[in-house]
């Protein structure tokens, strides 16, 4: 890639020149749990901001968000699948109010055991997870190293169908542009016109985002710790082929995904297709990147009968 080395000496410059109005000092933690309320419970040394509702002795059903966002993305879905469903979800560490996790590490890896303990310390032996995007990933990561323990599989809109570079083999540019803007991206923070344009691509209707989820996202991203978090776990990100794992999934799997999604697009369906033995696609038409925030109701249909053991229709009648 010649051109990074001609960005690398203007994109550190750009990090040391960021305007001083983007500047935005951490809200303090008691005043974001008293707006975000949740459980708390400490696994691995990191302590999640946790929901655990529904009936205990009903079939599990974990829900892990995706990058930047929290356990509250989730609440329609929750609310609805409560009625028969213990449903778990949580903020993934690094984000929300579960804050960093102590020992820096935000590997795969290291997502797996702490979903695995949380599992082993809730007395959930085996869970459906549900994964939207970077939380897509690791769900279908973890089921495939813990077959045992998954009963099912939802990937609304996940990440590593086609795998990527591996982060060893970026160039010395890149590096070092990261490493320019490490600094400056841990304490500044989008004010609300550019926040909602950057989280347009998610949205195929970008009326669906509220004022009162981005006002959500954009404290949650100004909880202490978050912001130097996800610049740790962007430099810990490694991609690798992913058609092995999917292979040795052995769970039934719904892959959920928006037409209209501009994030990942649903052309990357396929290369699951391909490699998930036990999968189908339900194409969700006018719908993006986050349907259980877009229409509920309507995303959450295919979910439910493909819970219940049936076939869900492969077209969503979402509007």
């Amino acid at each position: 890639m010649p051109i990074l080395p001609w960005l690398a000496g203007p994109a550190a410059v750009a990090a040391v020149a960021l305007p001083l109005s983007l500047y935005a000092p951490d809200k303090p933690r008691a005043e974001l749990e008293a707006a975000y309320p949740g459980d708390y419970l400490t696994v691995d040394g990191v302590r999640l901001r946790l929901r655990d509702t529904g009936p205990r002795d009903g079939p599990a059903v974990i829900l892990l968000h995706g990058f930047c966002a929290s356990l509250d993305t989730w609440e329609p879905w929750a609310r609805s699948l409560s009625a028969r469903y213990r449903v778990i979800r949580f903020d993934l560490p690094g984000f929300g109010l579960t804050g960093p996790d102590p020992t820096g590490d935000y590997s795969d890896a290291r997502e797996a055991r702490i979903l695995s303990d949380l599992m082993t310390q809730l007395g959930v032996a085996q869970a459906t997870l549900v994964g939207n995007s970077m939380g897509g990933r690791i769900v279908w990561s973890f089921a495939a190293q813990h077959p045992e323990r998954v009963s099912r599989l939802v990937l609304v809109s996940p990440v590593g169908g086609e795998g990527a570079t591996p982060a060893s083999d970026r160039a010395p540019a890149a590096s070092f542009v990261v490493g320019a803007l490490t600094k400056t991206l841990a304490h500044v923070a989008p004010p609300r016109g550019l926040l909602r344009t950057a989280l347009s691509s998610a949205y195929a209707h970008i009326d669906a985002l509220t004022e009162t989820t981005l006002t959500r996202y954009r404290d949650l991203l100004l909880a202490p710790g978050v912001r130097q978090a996800i610049v740790a776990r962007m430099g810990q990100t490694f991609a690798r082929d992913p058609a092995p794992a999917l292979a040795n999934i052995k769970a039934p799997t719904l892959l959920l995904w928006g037409e209209k999604d501009g994030v990942i697009p649903i052309s990357n369906a396929a290369a699951f297709l391909r490699n998930l033995p036990h999968a189908i696609l339900v194409r969700l038409p006018s719908l993006g990147h986050v349907p259980f925030e877009e229409d509920p109701a309507g995303s959450l249909s295919a979910v439910k009968s493909f819970l219940a053991g049936e076939t869900p229709s492969l077209a969503s009648d979402a509007p």
